[in-house]
């Protein structure tokens, strides 16, 4: 039997010629990732159980972004638990203020992550790095302390969905539409614990921005892991990022998946996803009037320099509506110079939007931008669940940068096309 990417990355980082769909196997990890939040409870682990070193300095990246700049004595007690874990034991890829990026936007840009190699971080949205032709899966706190000190985890090896994706993408819809999309066709779960493996001529159309997104979503579907085949759009992005050799696998003739979906890319409209579930999903036709109070457009997700320039594009010679807040969160800080650089900076404030340091905010109901109750909010995040963003009676819809600019613009759910 065939094997899927997926499974041929965890049967190389095991060590075994070929593994199958619920095989129970250990595999050496190329990365391990902790932020803010996860790391400070993987330290308390490591300690108790005795570790005294971690397997490899150069192959742990810790990046505080969730809540820092720390935004209360808590949040500052977290990230001093990172500092001087990292101190300790010589962590070289170690981000703090002023270096620091969301971390999922941050470590493909740094080349940390290349096409072919295994990740595990404590966070969720650890799976973005399956745009690169990767194996990346979030994990527990527990875990990362145990893949930091012996460079190995433990997995059942996923069945797989496989994405056969055609067509081109239209005007204003990017892969945040497709991935909204694909999760309200297959719901919160119709990938549980299964790899999301995309392919097909249609991903020539989609800009690796668009794969990090569409990958860092399929979670919000249930996935273990999302991933796409490796090509000439990926070796562009890896090459001068990455200076180690890699490799590149595809999935064999016979792999088996559990279903093939086709995806016509010319199709997908604008999308967004209604409170309080991600599948929960409209396309901009469908909408009807959604007055809302607050705009933000950044995230792990969407707050990539792509992402900032289609809001900037829409923005341009506009103003956002009296009422509604706009907030602006590159994702890094080299997407904070750029945009300085490319003058978007100067369009958002003249729009009337504020311009954020890189931080997750209000992404996960931290700071820069609490919803008190009742009020609405159009985001490029990734989850839309009751109290995310901060009140319980507040209200996230999901949606690209384009929809998210246009509707800051108009003061309610807008359609990029018709501004």
């Amino acid at each position: 039997m065939g094997m899927t990417m997926t499974q041929k990355i965890l049967a190389a980082h095991a060590g075994l010629e070929s593994v199958r769909p619920g095989q129970l196997i250990n595999a050496r990890a190329d990365m391990v990732l902790g932020n803010d939040i996860t790391t400070p409870v993987a330290v308390n682990e490591f300690d108790r159980a005795g570790f005294t070193s971690v397997f490899d300095t150069k192959k742990i990246s810790i990046v505080l972004d969730h809540f820092i700049p720390n935004k209360d004595i808590k949040a500052a007690e977290q990230a001093k638990t990172c500092r001087t874990f990292a101190r300790r034991f010589g962590v070289e890829n170690f981000f703090d203020v002023g270096e620091m990026g969301i971390e999922h936007a941050l470590l493909p840009e740094k080349g940390l992550i290349a096409p072919g190699e295994l990740c595990v971080g404590a966070d969720s949205h650890t799976c973005t790095y399956g745009a690169l032709g990767a194996f990346s899966t979030g994990v527990g706190s527990t875990d990362m302390a145990a893949a930091m000190a012996t460079g190995e985890a433990w997995f059942k090896v996923p069945s797989a969905l496989r994405f056969e994706l055609k067509g081109k993408l239209g005007p204003n819809v990017s892969g945040k539409d497709v991935i909204l999309h694909i999760i309200g066709m297959i719901g919160v779960d119709g990938a549980l614990y299964r790899s999301m493996e995309f392919g097909g001529e249609g991903l020539s159309s989609l800009s690796i921005d668009d794969r990090l997104t569409i990958a860092n979503m399929a979670i919000e579907a249930g996935g273990k892991n999302g991933i796409f085949e490796v090509d000439e759009i990926t070796r562009a992005y890896v090459d001068g990022r990455v200076s180690r050799p890699y490799t590149v696998y595809a999935p064999d003739p016979d792999a088996e998946y559990e279903r093939v979906y086709e995806i016509d890319l010319s199709q997908i409209k604008s999308t967004v996803s209604f409170p309080h579930l991600p599948d929960n999903t409209r396309t901009i036709d469908e909408v009807g009037e959604v007055p809302i109070d607050q705009v933000v457009i950044g995230s792990c997700t969407n707050g990539r320099l792509s992402d900032m320039a289609a809001a900037a594009r829409i923005l341009k010679g506009r103003h956002v509506a009296k009422d509604c807040r706009t907030i602006i969160i590159p994702a890094t800080m080299q997407v904070y110079r750029d945009c300085m650089r490319l003058g978007y900076t100067d369009i958002f404030l003249d729009a009337g939007c504020v311009v954020s340091t890189p931080t997750c905010g209000p992404c996960l109901g931290g700071y820069m931008g609490i919803l008190a109750a009742g009020e609405r909010c159009v985001s490029t995040t990734n989850r839309n669940f009751v109290g995310r963003m901060g009140h319980p009676k507040s209200e996230v819809y999901l949606a690209s940068p384009e929809v998210a600019a246009a509707s800051a613009v108009m003061g309610k759910i807008a359609d990029p096309n018709r501004i």
